[in-house]
């Protein structure tokens, strides 16, 4: 709890603006396929948009989409987008 209120407390690195805790979609493509991630809790800037996650959350995120491709691929799901609600 400590962490997400320093996170917020924090100034956004790019702007100064300050930052507010959403939930977000991210949207990822590779060799044609897309996927989406939806839900994932992050903050984000009120100036400039900029998303920050928790330590360790960005990773967590790169492996959620890496999965939904290897889904994607070993299925033959290359048209449209592949979305998961998390």
């Amino acid at each position: 709890m400590k962490k997400q209120k320093k996170l917020m407390e924090q100034p956004c690195s790019e702007c100064s603006s300050s930052l507010e805790q959403r939930l977000i979609s991210q949207e990822f493509e590779r060799e044609g396929v897309k996927v989406k991630l939806s839900g994932i809790k992050a903050w984000v800037c009120k100036g400039c948009g900029e998303i920050y996650f928790q330590p360790g959350g960005a990773d967590k995120v790169a492996k959620a989409a890496n999965s939904l491709f290897e889904l994607a691929f070993v299925e033959k799901q290359h048209k449209g987008t592949l979305t998961a609600q998390i």
